[in-house]
């Protein structure tokens, strides 16, 4: 058989999202590639932007003929902007799996990885073969599965980039948001064995009860209504000066940056004018709210706001740094970076419109995957 299923993603000009499994050919292997057999690809919430963009999936639907299956869904009025460089273009999804090396080019890097199981990350994994370089890999051990590896890069490199991060940037502790996500938990593992001072932000009480049981020290929950002092005595107990946040919208942001300010000023005489002089710095990484980020500006002159990215902090990596990040989570993919699944998904399932509306809510503690030869 020399032809693949795989998901893609379309917006068109006229408002409608086009959500569309296809046939395609395997691809060949240059000298520097490998082919994967997919057999677990994650879905994150990296992914549901590209898959979805600000499709109304409510009103959604699916079907069928005799050359694709397809889900359909009409943008929210007005966001058609929002993603217009990408506009009548069929694009590839999926950004990380994991499979087993099915054919290799010429060179040695990507001979050794024959037959080896593999996770990947691409921007086409929703396929049931993917072609990749070989430095897109990471080789797990004969005792892997595919479903073990398949959260390999995501959740595991951003955490350990995080935490190099903040070693690079000269802080000593790390105020995390969303942080009872699998992500969070990871944080959390990776904090605790370094020693890592870590804030643990989260909106729910179930989710201080999840990271209390990963032994967390530092949990505020943002519904509560003494969040803000919590979160000072927090930030004043570790002296973060780094947040990575998940959220993006609203004013937590600026909540953090302030009780940090609260913190690095409270023993300062006389003058103030420019706040502490320690540097503040807030990543966004996440978009769990679209809405504007709110930066009410009561944090002196020494802070800063940016996006942090995985595969632009990754690029600014010597190589034997990224192996030994791929070693670690090699290694600790049963542990440290040990992900469960809530189900297990075929195309079709992926496709439904109730099955997508579950899956795009992001909830703490639910994780799904696709099999993509489930049902085919």
């Amino acid at each position: 058989m020399n032809t693949m299923h795989q998901l893609f993603s379309t917006i068109t000009a006229d408002g409608e999202l086009q959500f569309a499994l296809l046939e395609r050919d395997i691809p060949t292997p240059k000298a520097h590639e490998v082919v994967v057999k997919i057999e677990a690809a994650p879905i994150n919430p990296s992914d549901m932007w590209p898959m979805f963009g600000p499709a109304d999936l409510s009103q959604a639907k699916l079907t069928f003929d005799a050359n694709e299956r397809a889900m359909t869904a009409p943008l929210f009025p007005g966001m058609a902007a929002r993603v217009h460089s990408r506009l009548d273009q069929t694009l590839p999804v999926g950004n990380e799996g994991a499979g087993t090396v099915i054919a290799t080019g010429d060179s040695d890097a990507a001979q050794a990885l024959m037959g080896k199981t593999v996770g990947i990350i691409s921007g086409a994994t929703y396929a049931t073969y993917c072609c990749v370089p070989a430095q897109a890999c990471i080789a797990h051990h004969d005792s892997t599965t595919a479903e073990q590896a398949a959260s390999s890069f995501v959740n595991p490199l951003t955490a350990l980039g995080m935490v190099d991060t903040m070693r690079m940037e000269g802080h000593s502790a790390i105020v995390h948001t969303a942080a009872a996500s699998s992500l969070g938990q990871m944080l959390n593992k990776i904090c605790q064995a370094e020693d890592v001072p870590l804030v643990n932000v989260v909106r729910k009480a179930e989710q201080v009860e999840i990271l209390k049981n990963l032994g967390a020290k530092h949990i505020v929950n943002s519904s509560d209504e003494t969040f803000k002092k919590d979160l000072y005595k927090a930030i004043d107990a570790t002296g973060a000066t780094l947040a990575f946040d998940a959220i993006g919208g609203g004013d937590l942001v600026s909540d953090i940056l302030s009780a940090m300010e609260r913190s690095g000023s409270k023993d300062i005489k006389g003058f103030n004018t420019y706040g502490s002089p320690d540097h503040k710095q807030a990543y966004i990484y996440g978009g769990l709210d679209f809405s504007p980020t709110v930066l009410n500006r009561a944090y002196g002159m020494s802070w800063g706001v940016g996006g942090w990215l995985l595969m632009r902090f990754l690029s600014k990596l010597q190589p034997n740094r990224i192996m030994e990040l791929h070693k670690r989570v090699a290694d600790e993919i049963n542990t440290t970076f040990a992900n469960p699944f809530t189900a297990e998904l075929s195309f079709k399932e992926a496709m439904d419109p109730a099955t997508a509306i579950k899956y795009n809510a992001k909830k703490t503690g639910e994780k799904y995957f696709i099999n993509p030869a489930k049902d085919l």
